[in-house]
C-alpha cells in the first residue's frame, strides 16, 4: 500500500492584487511530497517558485489570495486557523531562504535565534534550549561556541550553516530550502548542498529545494519538477528529467549547462532568448510558445496540461500529448 503523501498540493491559485489588476503567479498547480522524499523545483527567476514556497506556510502578504488545497499531513493548511499554523511553522516544516543575513537578526546572537523556536515550540527551560542548540550548530558544523556571535561575525557560508540550524531546530517532517547557496562561492555551495543532503536522509526528512541550476538539483534530489509561468511543465526523476527532457523548457535549461573539456559548448553556450512572460500579460495558448524551438500552430491556442511521457514522467507539452488533443483546446 503506498503511504499518503506528507505535502500534497491541489489546484493551487496565488494571485496579487497590484495596482494594475490582478496577477497570477501560481496557475492550477498540483504537488505532492512523499515522507522522506527529496523534491526540486526547477525555472527562471518569476516562474512562481518562491511563491510557492511561501503559499505552503502562508507566509505570503496580505496583498496575495491563495486557492486550492495544501495539505500537510493530512491537514489542510489553508483551512487552518492562526493558532494551529503558528504549531504547524518550525515543527512540521521549516525554511531556509536564500539571503541568510536578510533572515537574521542584526542585533540579536545567533545562538538566542536558534533557540527562540526551541523555546516556543518545546516549551522547555532556556538552558535545555541551548543544549539543543549547541548540538544542531555541530550537526551543521560549527563549533557550539559560535552561538555567542552576532551575524556580522561569521562568514556567508556560517550564516547559511545556522539557517540551517534554525530549520532543524524543532525536528521538523519537512524542510524548504530557496535558493540556499546562491550568494556563496562554488566550494561553499559544494558544502552546504552536501550538508543539506546528508541531513535529510539521516533525519528521514522530506525536502523541496528550489533553485535555478537543474545540475543541483538533479545530484540532490529524487524528483524534479520545473516550473515555467506559474505552472509545472515537466515532472519525473531528477536525473532523468536532467539529462533526458521531455518539454523544449526543460530541455533549454538542461543545454545552458556547458559541457566540461567541450570547448564548442563554452563558447557556443546554447540558452534561451528572451524572458519568462509577465504573469499580468500571459500570451494565449501556451505560454512558453513564444520562445519555444519545436511550436506548432496548435501551439498559440491550446494550453496543454500535464500528459504522461515514459515512466514516471509528465509533460505539458502538445509533443507528448494524445494524438486527439491536437483539436481540442485546453482551456487555461
Amino acid at each position: 500500500m503506498t503511504p499518503r503523501p506528507l505535502l500534497e498540493i491541489s489546484a493551487l491559485h496565488v494571485t496579487y492584487a497590484t495596482s494594475g489588476g490582478e496577477v497570477v503567479a501560481v496557475r492550477g498547480l498540483d504537488l505532492d511530497v512523499a515522507p522522506g522524499e527529496k523534491v526540486g523545483l526547477a525555472g527562471e527567476s518569476g516562474c512562481g517558485k518562491s511563491t510557492l514556497a511561501l503559499a505552503l506556510l502562508r507566509l505570503l502578504p496580505a496583498t496575495a489570495k491563495v486557492e486550492g488545497r495544501i495539505a500537510f499531513d493530512g491537514e489542510d493548511l489553508l483551512q487552518a486557523n492562526w493558532g494551529r499554523l503558528r504549531a504547524v511553522r518550525w515543527a512540521g516544516a521549516s525554511i531556509v531562504f536564500q539571503g541568510a543575513m536578510h533572515s537574521l537578526n542584526a542585533v540579536q546572537r545567533i545562538g538566542d535565534q536558534i533557540a527562540e523556536p526551541i523555546l516556543l515550540h518545546d516549551k522547555t527551560s532556556k538552558a535545555e534550549a541551548h543544549r539543543r542548540v549547541g548540538e544542531l550548530l555541530q550537526q551543521v558544523g560549527l563549533p557550539p561556541a559560535r552561538a555567542k556571535a552576532y551575524p556580522h561575525e561569521l562568514s556567508g557560508g556560517m550564516r547559511q550553516r545556522v539557517m540551517i540550524a534554525m530549520a532543524l531546530a524543532c525536528r521538523p517532517k519537512l524542510i524548504m530550502a530557496d535558493e540556499p547557496t546562491t550568494a556563496l562561492d562554488v566550494m561553499i555551495q559544494a558544502q552546504i548542498l552536501r550538508l543539506i543532503e546528508q541531513l535529510v536522509a539521516d533525519q528521514g526528512i522530506s525536502l523541496i529545494m528550489i533553485s535555478h541550476d537543474l545540475a543541483v538539483l538533479a545530484e540532490t534530489c529524487d524528483r524534479l519538477a520545473v516550473m515555467y509561468a506559474g505552472r509545472i511543465v515537466e515532472q519525473g526523476p531528477a536525473s532523468e528529467v536532467f539529462s533526458r527532457p521531455r518539454h523544449p523548457y526543460a530541455k533549454a535549461l538542461s543545454a545552458a549547462f556547458p559541457t566540461i573539456g567541450d570547448p564548442s559548448s563554452r563558447r557556443h553556450p546554447s540558452g534561451l532568448a528572451g524572458d519568462p512572460p509577465d504573469p499580468s500579460e500571459l500570451p494565449a495558448g501556451c505560454s512558453f510558445h513564444p520562445r519555444c524551438p519545436d511550436r506548432m500552430d496548435q501551439c498559440l491556442e491550446i494550453d496543454p496540461v500535464l500528459w504522461p511521457a515514459g515512466p514516471e514522467r509528465l509533460s505539458a507539452c502538445l509533443l507528448s500529448a494524445p494524438e486527439d488533443v491536437a483539436t481540442t483546446e485546453v482551456s487555461r
